[in-house]
């Protein structure tokens, strides 16, 4: 190791000193650090969400509570098992946005709707009774469903959820189509994978739907 020539030694304390004192005196009075990097410190805060967010989860928590119910009968309806594939796929994704959505809505302090009742959730969020939302089967339509068995339920079971996708992506469209609303992430994130998702679906089952018609026959 090169040895420094003792002249250099008193400078190099002192510049070594200068800086402990420095860092001290700053310690000692409380004062905090400062960013090297100024610009990158100040990142910008993320969107506040709007009313028209809050209605949108709120409006979607009903929307797939009844996709739910639909999804569910296929096991015990005697689905075929394309069907009751499908069925399974709708249960998992739309429970786990119905936890995301309730979450953001409590993170927010906002009524958290309970799903086990959709119709009666569908109406008070439109104000107005026997009015749906885009998409939602009306009593006659659930019921219908409900008594279909085999086939029967597999066509039913897929034009009904069909009609109901395209609900969801319209309430999404009715959401990005409102000034300053779905800027928020976690809103704009769902929406968006709603929209992605159910459009997918919809093509997915106008495609089997179309299978059952060629092979039993046009109801």
């Amino acid at each position: 190791m090169r040895v420094l020539p003792s002249r250099f030694v008193p400078a190099a304390f002192l510049l070594f000193a200068a800086g402990a004192c420095s860092k001290a005196t700053n310690q000692g009075n409380g004062a905090a650090p400062q960013p090297e990097n100024h610009a990158a410190s100040a990142k910008p805060k993320g969107y506040p969400y709007t009313p028209a967010d809050v209605e949108f989860m709120t409006g979607m928590i009903a929307h797939h509570a009844q996709a739910l119910v639909m999804a569910g009968w296929a096991q015990s309806h005697g689905a075929g098992p394309s069907v009751q594939t499908l069925a399974g796929r709708i249960i998992n994704g739309q429970q786990d946005e119905i936890a995301t959505m309730q979450r953001w809505l409590k993170d927010r302090g906002q009524p958290v709707p309970d799903p086990s009742k959709p119709m009666e959730m569908s109406m008070h969020h439109t104000g107005q009774q026997g009015m749906l939302m885009p998409g939602m089967l009306t009593e006659a339509q659930m019921k219908e469903l409900d008594q279909a068995r085999g086939a029967d339920f597999d066509r039913l079971f897929l034009t009904y959820m069909i009609q109901h996708h395209k609900g969801a992506v319209t309430m999404v469209n009715q959401l990005f189509g409102t000034e300053g609303a779905a800027r928020e992430e976690t809103t704009f994130k769902l929406a968006n994978d709603v929209s992605v998702d159910q459009t997918t679906e919809i093509a997915r089952m106008q495609r089997m739907l179309e299978g059952l018609q060629s092979s039993h026959g046009s109801p």
